[in-house]
């Protein structure tokens, strides 16, 4: 049985199944991609990355990009989380293909993710 919308939502709090698959927008309403998952610390709770999909066709050559959780915005406008960077700073972002192993630990993609963005790390605060 399926959750009712009122208990997956609040003016503040979301399930994670309704962040899944939520449109990744520019400020101009530009589709970038959507949330494929999002990564949350396992010790503090916190949400540390959402992981964007982008590109592809049926599946097939999607990439998929860790981006720190504080640097997306809802906006409610767009019903889209916004993130402002421009297709080139976006391709050269860390990511990896479907299929593919990603080192998701601190001192790997994680610190690489967060300076990439020039975002202090969740695991600071």
């Amino acid at each position: 049985m399926q959750a009712s919308t009122s208990q997956r939502e609040t003016n503040t709090l979301i399930s994670s199944d309704k962040v899944e698959g939520t449109a990744v927008r520019r400020p101009d309403g530009d589709k970038i991609g959507e949330i494929e998952r999002i990564m949350i610390d396992k010790r503090s709770g916190k949400v540390a990355y959402a992981v964007m999909s982008f590109g592809g066709f049926l599946g097939f050559d999607e990439e998929y990009f860790p981006v720190p959780w504080d640097k997306l915005t809802y906006n409610t406008a767009l019903d889209a989380y916004e993130l402002d960077i421009t297709e080139e700073r976006l391709r050269g972002a860390p990511k990896y293909r479907a299929g593919t192993d990603y080192d998701w630990s601190q001192e790997g993609g994680g610190k690489r993710v967060f300076d990439y963005y020039s975002s202090p790390p969740y695991w600071t605060f």
